[in-house]
C-alpha cells in the first residue's frame, strides 16, 4: 500500500526576520511572511496588545535576539 504526502516534499517555511518588511528588526514582518499575513495587520496587533498587560515588548526583544536573519 502507498501513500501519497498531502504535504509537498521540500523544506518547511520557517520563521525569519523579514528584510523586506523590516521597520525595527524584522520580527512582526518575518512573522507575517511566516503565515501569510499582511506585515502591517502583524504590526497593529502587536501595537494593540501593548495596551493589554504583560511582557509584550520583551518578547519581541527576545524575539529579535533568538530569530535568526533572512
Amino acid at each position: 500500500m502507498s501513500y501519497n504526502s498531502p504535504v509537498p516534499s521540500g523544506r518547511s517555511p520557517r520563521l525569519r526576520r523579514s528584510r523586506t518588511q523590516s521597520w525595527f528588526g524584522g520580527v512582526c514582518g518575518g512573522i507575517a511572511e511566516r503565515f501569510g499575513l499582511s506585515a502591517g495587520l502583524v504590526r497593529l496587533l502587536f501595537v494593540l496588545s501593548i495596551v493589554l498587560p504583560g511582557p509584550q515588548f520583551l518578547v519581541y526583544l527576545a524575539l529579535w535576539i533568538v530569530i535568526p536573519r533572512d
